[in-house]
């Protein structure tokens, strides 16, 4: 009894021990490029997590960049497969003559189409 109780404990430490060790992102400073026919939209953040074979779920920092507009959030779901993006976070969209301030957007038809959500705010220059 006493050598089956020794192990056991040892077997929780190493358990312990591995959670410690393991990442809270799939993905360190994942980049991504949304691509149609007449732009690119460059995707980064500091970290990503797959959620299936087609999401993931971009974290800390993310930003959308053309030579058009710039978008800034803290949390979206990117979809490799159909070219979009989701987020649900307070959001910063800047162009030149534009600001939106929104509670977050959807990007689709591979970026020509952002829809933003929420109470949004709207500069015009």
């Amino acid at each position: 009894m006493i050598i089956f109780s020794k192990r056991l404990s040892m077997i929780n430490l190493e358990i312990s021990d591995s959670k410690i060790n393991i990442p809270n992102a799939d993905i360190s400073k994942p980049k991504f490029t949304i691509n149609n026919e007449t732009k690119k939209i460059y995707v980064t953040a500091n970290k990503g997590n797959f959620l299936n074979n087609n999401e993931i779920l971009l974290k800390d920092n993310v930003r959308f960049k053309s030579n058009e507009f710039s978008i800034e959030t803290e949390k979206v779901i990117f979809n490799r497969d159909n070219q979009t993006a989701q987020s649900k976070t307070k959001s910063l969209f800047k162009s030149k003559n534009t600001t939106i301030s929104s509670d977050g957007f959807d990007i689709f038809d591979s970026g020509d189409r952002i829809v933003f959500y929420g109470k949004s705010f709207v500069i015009l220059k």
